[in-house]
């Protein structure tokens, strides 16, 4: 009987490497990790990748819950008081200031020069998330439970 059970594993274990070869030799694997060798990916195993990305996950998740609730309050109160103010007759506002400055930098947005930097900044992120997948994986992850606690 123990001698079944281990000509299993080693029947799992030899169609595990056969998988990890073919992966290999894919080109999506190399579209999806990258091949630079500066990637995370190359540089550690994967669970050492799952470990660094969902622990610096939980980190951010928390920092941003605790800071998102601080902001929200401030947020919140702020356009609470500021209507009050306004009926009150504290404050009083030039709607059509508010309107045309509004349509000017609306338009500012769209024709503005940081568009094509966004752009950089859009591509150079999907191409890290490529990359280091199995880090990116466990930051979301990680992040999320962060935010739950």
């Amino acid at each position: 009987m123990a001698s079944r059970s281990k000509e299993l594993a080693e029947e799992i274990n030899d169609k595990v490497v056969d998988l990890a070869e073919y992966a290999k030799r894919q080109r999506w694997w190399n579209r999806l990790v990258g091949k630079n060798s500066d990637s995370i990916a190359r540089r550690y195993p994967v669970a050492t990748q799952i470990a660094i990305g969902s622990v610096s996950g939980w980190c951010a998740g928390y920092l941003f819950q605790k800071v998102g609730k601080v902001a929200a309050m401030s947020l919140g109160g702020g356009l609470l008081l500021l209507p009050i103010a306004y009926n009150s007759g504290y404050i009083k506002v030039d709607w059509k200031r508010v309107e045309k400055d509004f349509d000017k930098a609306k338009e500012q947005l769209n024709q503005g020069p940081g568009q094509k930097e966004l752009d950089t900044f859009v591509k150079k992120s999907k191409a890290f998330v490529k990359q280091n997948i199995v880090v990116t994986s466990g930051f979301v992850g990680g992040f999320l439970l962060g935010m739950a606690s």
